[in-house]
């Protein structure tokens, strides 16, 4: 069921995209729309994991590099039922982690130096099990190929202008308001899909443990530590992937308005309503 939703997700987005297309150049529009979407999606399936990774210069670890992480890991896959991902410790001082890869057999949890050295055993078996919820649901492949649709409809927005006025466009006003319309829904349609699996991710590692406790001490710890240390490389492309927003110390009042992540505060609420 949850691969289903995830391709239905990508579906429906990748017809958001080939419809703004056509209301900007018509036919013509959507054939552009349909082959770049295309061609995204399939980038976005199959390369976006290694891509991400290489970017945070992740490195790669196992039982003999990383021993006390590849245990939690390894525990953790088999009481949910899932093969065990490839692991990597990402060399930046901000505590964080996110997951990715396109399915189970390709999934990677890569976390970073800081939140090895900060968290208690107990609060990194927490963390883990939030990003092998993400993995058990496909979250990873949601957020890539959502985040991929809506930067992709803000940059044809941008060129909307210059693409030829045929007789299938809109007058020039519904266009102008396409432009500016379409890329906000896209970004509140990529917030929402985030913030809601990262609930999900928060029940199901309080599932896996049996202690929702542990991820809420991790969780304001990581919040707490994230917003006096900027994370090298952050990108506002894969922001939506980390456990805690790496832009968590620069963030004002209205960009948390728009943040993918929701409040820290809120996640931990959720999670002490599940101790009853």
């Amino acid at each position: 069921m949850e691969q289903f939703k995830t391709y239905a997700l990508m579906t429906g987005l990748t017809l958001l995209f080939i419809w703004f297309g056509g209301m900007i150049a018509g036919q013509t529009g959507m054939v552009i729309a349909f082959i770049a979407a295309a061609g995204m999606n399939f980038y976005a399936y199959y390369y976006s994991d290694t891509q991400v990774l290489k970017h945070y210069h992740a490195i790669p670890v196992d039982h003999n590099s990383a021993t006390g992480l590849y245990e939690i890991v390894e525990r953790l896959t088999h009481r949910a039922n899932l093969p065990m991902p490839a692991l990597y410790i990402i060399p930046d001082k901000q505590p964080n982690a996110f997951a990715t890869g396109r399915n189970y057999e390709n999934a990677a949890v890569a976390v970073t130096e800081g939140l090895l050295e900060l968290l208690t055993k107990e609060e990194i078996e927490a963390v883990v099990a939030h990003e092998l919820s993400h993995i058990k649901h496909y979250d990873m492949l949601i957020g890539t190929v959502t985040a991929t649709i809506a930067g992709a409809i803000a940059m044809l927005a941008q060129f909307g202008l210059f693409f030829g006025g045929g007789r299938d466009r809109p007058n020039i006003l519904v266009t102008l308001a396409l432009m500016f319309i379409m890329p906000m829904a896209a970004t509140v349609i990529q917030m929402t899909v985030s913030r809601n699996r990262e609930y999900m991710a928060d029940a199901g590692a309080a599932e896996m443990t049996g202690h929702p406790e542990w991820l809420q001490s991790g969780l304001a710890k990581l919040d707490n530590y994230a917003r006096g240390i900027s994370m090298h490389d952050a990108d506002p492309q894969t922001a939506h992937m980390f456990i805690i927003n790496p832009f968590s110390g620069k963030d004002v009042s209205l960009k948390k308005l728009f943040s993918t992540h929701p409040s820290t505060e809120e996640r931990i609420e959720r999670l002490e309503a599940l101790k009853h």
